[in-house]
């Protein structure tokens, strides 16, 4: 039994432990999960104030939650506070649970983030593990007798107090110069055009038709192949999924470029001949004077290329660009959604070769750019 008991905590810590730091890489990742969460409980009536509220926080609770869970898979394979960490294991992974469940059966979010981007799950995946590691929780409770510290109360402690720095130092070093490891799909050496293609395995989904017509005051549906004659007035169409398809999502999706004047101008600018750069800003942020010194200095030395904004804040040139003196070769709006994707910090700098990018950099590394 005791043999059973610390494969089941060394396989429940190492994977809280590799699960927190994955997330740690890109804790904004989290944060903009989190907020589909709080959006789709919004929409659904659920505390809608409190809700929308909590997408101000989203960032913090990200950073709050990853350095649990790194902290809980810690103790347990520390031996730490066994009856401390084990209620907080079995309370993590009750709520993680519930977390699952509700992207499982209401449809409303495609994944939950468990593994953050790097590791992609299916939501039935990600449920059944929760399951199995909750049974474990409940185990391991039952059976914490079995359960021994590796060292003595002060060295685990130390010990779990340097794992929390470091989980706390990845998260900080991503949110300041970028994830550690990108997988995403705007990650280096990758061509936008290319992966803005549906997929070549791609199988659409399969829908069917009904056509609403009325008569005399009643309304009645038709099939395609049988629809009625003249004396019944079409009301409305409806379209029924009947076989949902596979692999039909671009990797990059929903991700274009409209210019000042209006035009999509997508393919026109991403099929540039030769280097230039994209600067994504989504919104003006507020720490602006710790990097505008540089972007001038970039400016300056690159006047010759070009260089375009990229933003979903309208009105932006008006309000920060002239007031700051800033030259861009045009202002681009794009949707903020595909923008956090594009650039987890705000801003970020691309550095592109035609649809392929060579490099990118955030606000903290802007005079690296090259």
């Amino acid at each position: 039994m005791k043999l059973l008991v610390t494969i089941i905590r060394w396989i429940t810590g190492l994977l809280f432990i590799f699960s927190g730091m994955v997330k740690a890489m890109d804790p904004r990742g989290l944060g903009y999960k989190m907020q589909e969460f709080f959006e789709a409980w919004a929409n659904a009536g659920f505390m809608k104030e409190i809700m929308y509220s909590l997408n101000d926080y989203a960032l913090q609770f990200s950073i709050f939650m990853i350095t649990l869970e790194v902290a809980v898979g810690l103790a347990l394979i520390l031996g730490w506070n066994k009856k401390l960490a084990l209620w907080i294991l079995l309370l993590l992974m009750s709520f993680f649970t519930f977390l699952t469940a509700y992207v499982v059966y209401s449809g409303k979010i495609r994944a939950c983030g468990c593994f953050g981007d790097c590791i992609p799950l299916t939501p039935y995946q990600t449920f059944t593990k929760d399951i199995i590691l909750i049974v474990f929780a409940l185990f391991l409770i039952w059976k914490q007798k079995y359960i021994q510290p590796l060292a003595n109360f002060a060295l685990n402690s130390v010990l779990l107090i340097l794992g929390i720095l470091i989980c706390l130092y990845v998260q900080t070093y991503a949110l300041k110069h970028l994830p550690v490891t990108d997988c995403l799909p705007f990650k280096k050496g990758n061509n936008i055009l290319e992966l803005r293609k549906m997929p070549a395995n791609a199988i659409a989904d399969s829908f069917d038709y009904s056509f609403v017509y009325e008569k005399d005051g009643q309304q009645k549906d038709f099939s395609v192949s049988a629809l009625p004659d003249s004396t019944w007035t079409f009301v409305d169409r409806k379209q029924v999924l009947v076989k949902a398809g596979s692999n039909n999502i671009p990797l990059i999706n929903d991700f274009s470029f409209t210019n000042s004047a209006g035009e999509n101008v997508t393919e026109q600018i991403l099929s540039t001949e030769g280097k230039y750069y994209l600067f994504f800003m989504k919104e003006v942020p507020s720490n602006y004077d710790e990097w505008i010194g540089d972007l001038k200095d970039f400016l300056k030395t690159h006047s010759a290329d070009k260089v375009y904004l990229v933003t979903a804040q309208s009105g932006i040139s008006n309000k920060f660009i002239l007031r700051k003196g800033l030259s861009f070769t045009d202002v681009l709006t794009a949707d903020g959604t595909a923008i956090k994707t594009a650039a987890r910090a705000n801003p970020t700098m691309f550095t592109m070769e035609g649809p392929v990018i060579k490099d990118k950099k955030s606000w903290a590394d802007l005079d690296d750019v090259k």
